[in-house]
């Protein structure tokens, strides 16, 4: 995984603040490509486990079947209404099925604890609820671009 970046040192986010970031965020917007090539972004929340992205997402959603069959995905999370408030991060790379598609609970050893911090999360509960409609994606990026434009004072 790659954290550094060449341009905007300063405002890059320390790897402790990247982490803290992603674990307290609950929304991302993912990119994915079309058949087509076009682009398709679409929102969706997600787990940081301290390696890896966890997105819980519908299998019958457009972008299910465009990772499958183009894995190559962006992620952005950000946060911040006026222009010295932003932050966030792009993580970018591969993204991988784990477990069954659609999800409906099977033991999967991989999935204890992303599925233990998503349901704590997002539902306040201690187990994750199977609906048989969503199922996890890995993304372990390759590359992180992270910004936090506080650390520029004011403007």
């Amino acid at each position: 995984m790659t954290v550094t970046q060449r341009r905007g040192r300063k405002i890059m986010m320390t790897p402790g603040e990247l982490d803290e970031f992603l674990t307290t965020q609950r929304t991302c917007r993912v990119a994915t490509v079309s058949p087509g090539g076009a682009p398709h972004a679409s929102a969706l929340w997600f787990v940081w486990d301290g390696t890896s992205l966890w997105l819980y997402s519908v299998v019958r959603s457009r972008r299910w079947p465009h990772l499958r069959r183009d894995p190559r995905v962006a992620v952005v999370v950000d946060i911040g209404e006026e222009y010295e408030q932003l932050r966030g991060a792009e993580l970018s790379g591969t993204a991988e099925v784990v477990g069954e598609a659609p999800r409906t609970g099977e033991l999967c050893a991989e999935l204890d604890l992303p599925e233990t911090l998503f349901a704590r999360k997002n539902f306040g509960l201690e187990e994750m609820p199977h609906d048989g409609r969503h199922a996890w994606l890995r993304l372990t990026p390759e590359k992180i671009v992270s910004w936090d434009f506080r650390k520029l004072g004011s403007v």
